[in-house]
């Protein structure tokens, strides 16, 4: 569809009512000029403050968080807090918006256990729980919303096919919905400008990559730790038929996602 785009975001790049706002006015106006929306949220940042404020210990490896029943108990309790806010500044923007989970949308398969290799060299397994992927998506209902105006609002807490709940990463969540959808362009509102060179330098934005060229930069170390799971995502939309994927900073006072629409370089462009 060339007039529907997969919005992402987490809580490191829009945090409070404030930042709400700004990203709702954005989308109100971007819809005005024609614009379908679909909008995938996380909420890593306020899971985190939850666990630690009931004196649990959050863990997470290359960005994704390792999650045990407690874990996945808080993660689905803050997520449905944080749709309903999202939600409401929506709506307080003039977007009709309907707030749902993943599961409504796609399946999910527990996440088999992932490599780490410590500082002794040693390789080994972790176990990352009730951690979900997703497998498969029926955007039926999503599409459904569309058509009748409503941008769907979704936060990602997934089911396997025995209907056990499971915690999926924001952008895992994403990719499979901008895969399953057929979007113009999936957009990851970070908070950070785009993918930089030098992380501690703005200016080192890079414009355009390939996926070939992001593969050597992971292996060069220049993307890692959370930036890796976001450009899995990139990858997993891409090759499922997305056609670019754009990486934006939440923090941009000048545009968040308007400049998208009218050819304005912004951001870090991702293609095959």
């Amino acid at each position: 569809m060339d007039n529907l785009y997969v919005l992402k975001f987490g809580g490191n790049a829009i945090r409070g009512h404030d930042d709400l706002m700004r990203l709702s006015g954005e989308i109100a106006q971007i819809m005005g000029e024609g614009a379908r929306v679909i909008l995938v949220h996380g909420g890593g940042p306020e899971i985190s403050e939850e666990m630690e404020r009931r004196g649990m210990t959050p863990k997470k490896v290359h960005g994704v968080r390792v999650t045990d029943a407690d874990g996945l108990e808080v993660a689905e309790i803050v997520l449905r807090r944080l749709n309903s806010e999202v939600v409401s500044c929506l709506q307080e923007s003039g977007v009709t918006a309907l707030g749902i989970p993943g599961y409504f949308c796609t399946l999910c398969e527990r996440k088999a256990p992932m490599r780490v290799v410590g500082d002794d060299g040693e390789e080994t397994e972790v176990d990352m729980g009730l951690v979900g992927e997703v497998v498969d998506m029926t955007p039926d209902c999503l599409f459904d919303l569309l058509d009748q105006g409503i941008v769907p609002v979704v936060y990602p807490i997934g089911k396997d096919a025995d209907g056990r709940m499971l915690n999926v990463n924001a952008d895992t969540m994403v990719a499979g919905i901008a895969a399953g959808v057929g979007c113009v362009e999936m957009i990851a509102i970070t908070d950070v400008p785009g993918i930089l060179r030098d992380v501690t330098d703005p200016s080192s934005k890079v414009d355009r990559l390939t996926l070939d060229e992001v593969d050597s930069l992971i292996a060069d170390g220049t993307i890692s730790g959370g930036m890796i799971p976001k450009v899995e995502a990139c990858r997993r939309a891409l090759l499922s038929g997305v056609g670019t994927v754009r990486m934006v900073n939440g923090k941009d006072p000048r545009s968040i996602v308007t400049d998208v629409l009218r050819d304005v370089p912004h951001g870090t462009v991702i293609t095959k």
